[in-house]
């Protein structure tokens, strides 16, 4: 039996590398040959993904301070990760971040050096960030903008929200209370305004515009492509083959829910193991009990052993589950 791992990242929990593992070990322990494949919807995880980093640069981080930011360069190609470089995290969550002075400065930063070690294709991934400035701080550290022409920028997104939905949807994740979300709403009307003056693009309407509170807008402006997120990394990896060539795959996440079926890993994961008539096993953190992957089996770790194990130790419960599944 061949066995292709194919999870997202339990946030908080494990890494998409780390669930993976334990499923290539347990698969091992029972005679089985395994594929490692980690995978991500172009947030947190997008450089493990494609193979981790091979850079860092310094960079201004969303409140101001110096940020230490991977970033991965290969064969002309670069892979920037925005929540390395303005990603909520980094500021301790919600409760320490300015939702209205956060920047995106640093991606911008990030995507600067890519072009000056040579990049002629840069991915961004957009998930996981601390701010709503709509990308005005990640184009004020790329001008002049002329010098991405003729370089393929590719947004990885991870939700289909459109520009000035931005606010509403995100802001208050990030620490914005009401009236905050109302001021960064309307900020980000008079700036999908000015976008259109001084770029010609209208972003307000444009689906996966509002990725990272605007950052993919931004983007767009300067000839970004706006991508599904899983799609664009299962492509760079060759997901597909991959699934094509298993007997099993194996995927999961955190968190299931209606989202997850929805241009996510695992409804993605799921689709292509369909397409391939490959059986799948989902494995879980927690379910909201509706969400139903289509095909396969599903196991939610929080109801197998509680929830406090569950988030204890996530890795090696799913390694527990594979294990069980491949014995029965």
């Amino acid at each position: 039996m061949h066995i292709v791992a194919a999870p997202d990242k339990f946030r908080g929990t494990a890494t998409a590398a780390e669930v993976a593992r334990a499923v290539v070990v347990a698969s091992e322990q029972m005679g089985a040959t395994a594929d490692a494949a980690p995978m991500a919807d172009g947030g947190e995880g997008t450089l493990e993904v494609v193979g981790g980093a091979n850079r860092t640069t310094t960079v201004t981080g969303p409140l101001g301070d110096p940020v230490e930011a991977p970033w991965r360069l290969h064969r002309h190609t670069a892979v920037v990760e925005m929540a390395q470089a303005s990603g909520l995290a980094l500021v301790g969550g919600a409760e320490e971040n300015d939702p209205l002075g956060a920047t995106t400065y640093g991606t911008g930063e990030l995507i600067e050096a890519a072009l000056e070690r040579g990049a002629r294709r840069i991915l961004v991934g957009v998930g996981g960030s601390a701010t709503t400035d709509g990308g005005l701080g990640a184009l004020r550290a790329l001008y002049p903008t002329q010098r991405l022409k003729g370089v393929e920028l590719s947004v990885a997104c991870d939700v289909r929200t459109r520009f000035t939905d931005a606010a509403e949807l995100f802001g208050p994740q990030k620490g914005a209370s009401p009236s905050q979300v109302e001021l960064l709403r309307r900020r980000l009307e008079r700036l999908s305004q000015v976008y259109a003056e001084t770029y010609g693009v209208e972003v307000g309407d444009l689906e996966g515009s509002g990725a990272a509170g605007g950052l993919a807008g931004g983007l767009v402006c300067v000839g970004a492509e706006l991508c599904n997120g899983f799609e664009l990394l299962a492509e760079e990896v060759d997901l597909y083959d991959r699934i094509e060539q298993a007997d099993l795959v194996v995927t999961g996440e955190g968190a299931l829910d209606a989202t997850s079926l929805e241009g996510k890993v695992v409804g993605g994961v799921g689709e292509m193991a369909a397409a391939a008539g490959v059986p799948v096993l989902t494995i879980v953190g927690r379910t909201d009990g509706e969400a139903v992957p289509a095909g396969g089996d599903l196991v939610s770790l929080s109801e197998r052993f509680g929830a406090d194990q569950a988030m204890a130790d996530t890795a090696r419960l799913v390694g527990e589950v594979v294990l069980d599944y491949l014995r029965s």
